[in-house]
């Protein structure tokens, strides 16, 4: 007799496990009762830009997984790897290379998925890796015009040539990606990879489904980068509706809410008269005090609302974008970055590794920056 099937949870048992979802939810209805705004600061605090180019960077990215690309890639790779720290060094390395070109974002959902499918056939440590790409995405994105959203706004508003902001990242970036790569040196175990073979299965499930989703990824990335996010994310769902309705219904669809509830509720509370009172009371043209508010701000609100709630007032675009590039480390929160690969794992105690490894690196890291950057810049 076959047990009975196990229903999947329903909507109320998956809520109680968001509690970030929750928390800023929960937030958001609080300043709306206690500080009304009219409907367009809702829709400006909402970036539903953002929200779309990462509603197609999911769809794409499952429809990959779902193919089986993922796992064939990772099995190629674990068979050419030496050493887990090699190995981990390789996926740091290039979790930092396409931060610089592909955005942050899109870096983490290419390299989290392959660590995930490498640690399902060997002994690969995942959640450090994940917690090291996290920062690896920090590091890199830093020495980028286009390596994140806060690097693209500060680059536009200073109007400065590509390659002379990227000259003037390039102390700051170059402390960063060094010690990322001195921790990841430390902290991965020297070992051989172990390879588990009952669990290896390298083979290419759908061709069709992985080319076309490669495909959805480039133009997704193509149509962001050209302001077209929401277009991209309607033409994704229409296809893959029609050709991989089953890749649609595996996506993280709670997530896309979550980063909703972070948006409304650190948007309103980062235009508190309290909060501009506050900002009024500081020296924006003091060094020191510009790089230590852009880090407290990120540590409050997420680097990327930092960024537009100093912009106006910090008189070094170039200042402002070491701080709260700096300001990535630390709390979770403080890149949205962080918490995407935290969710793409999906590893248990996953936010408590990474504070326990984020924070110290950002008390170690924010004085050598700013040395490096005072000396070099």
């Amino acid at each position: 007799m076959n047990p009975p099937r196990q229903k999947p949870p329903g909507w109320v048992p998956r809520l109680r496990n968001e509690w970030l979802l929750l928390v800023f939810a929960l937030l958001a209805l609080l300043l709306a009762v206690l500080d009304p705004r009219p409907a367009s600061d809702y829709r400006r605090w909402l970036q539903l830009p953002t929200l779309a180019g990462l509603t197609g960077l999911l769809i794409a990215i499952q429809g990959i997984r779902d193919s089986g690309l993922v796992q064939h890639a990772a099995v190629v790779l674990v068979a050419r790897a030496h050493s887990l720290r090699s190995l981990g060094l390789l996926l740091v390395a290039a979790t930092a290379l396409l931060s610089m070109v592909l955005t942050n974002d899109v870096s983490l959902f290419l390299i989290v998925p392959l660590t995930l499918a490498i640690g399902s056939v060997s002994n690969l440590p995942v959640l450090r890796m994940v917690v090291l790409e996290a920062l690896a995405v920090n590091a890199g994105s830093t020495l980028s015009p286009i390596g994140n959203p806060q690097n693209l706004l500060l680059w536009q508003h200073s109007q400065l040539p590509f390659l002379h902001f990227v000259a003037a990242m390039l102390p700051a970036a170059a402390m960063m990606l060094a010690l990322v790569a001195a921790f990841t040196w430390l902290w991965l175990p020297n070992d051989r990879v172990a390879l588990t073979p009952e669990r290896i299965d390298g083979a290419v499930t759908s061709t069709r489904l992985g080319a076309c989703s490669m495909a959805a990824l480039v133009g997704m990335v193509l149509l962001m980068e050209y302001g077209q996010a929401p277009l991209g994310a309607g033409l994704l769902l229409v296809l893959f509706a029609l050709l991989a309705r089953a890749s649609l219904a595996r996506i993280d669809w709670l997530l896309l809410l979550t980063f909703a509830a972070i948006f409304l509720g650190l948007g309103h509370g980062a235009e508190l008269p309290l909060v501009q009172q506050t900002l009024g009371r500081l020296d924006f043209n003091q060094p020191l005090t510009l790089y230590a508010s852009g880090i407290v701000a990120a540590q409050l609100i997420s680097n990327v609302p930092a960024t537009v709630l100093l912009l106006e007032r910090a008189p070094d675009p170039i200042a402002l974008a070491v701080a709260v590039n700096v300001g990535g480390f630390g709390v979770a929160i403080g890149s949205l970055a962080n918490l995407i690969a935290l969710r793409l794992a999906k590893q248990p105690n996953g936010l408590r590794l990474l504070h326990r490894v984020s924070v110290p690196f950002l008390l170690i890291c924010a004085p050598l920056v700013y040395m490096t950057w005072r000396w070099l810049g």
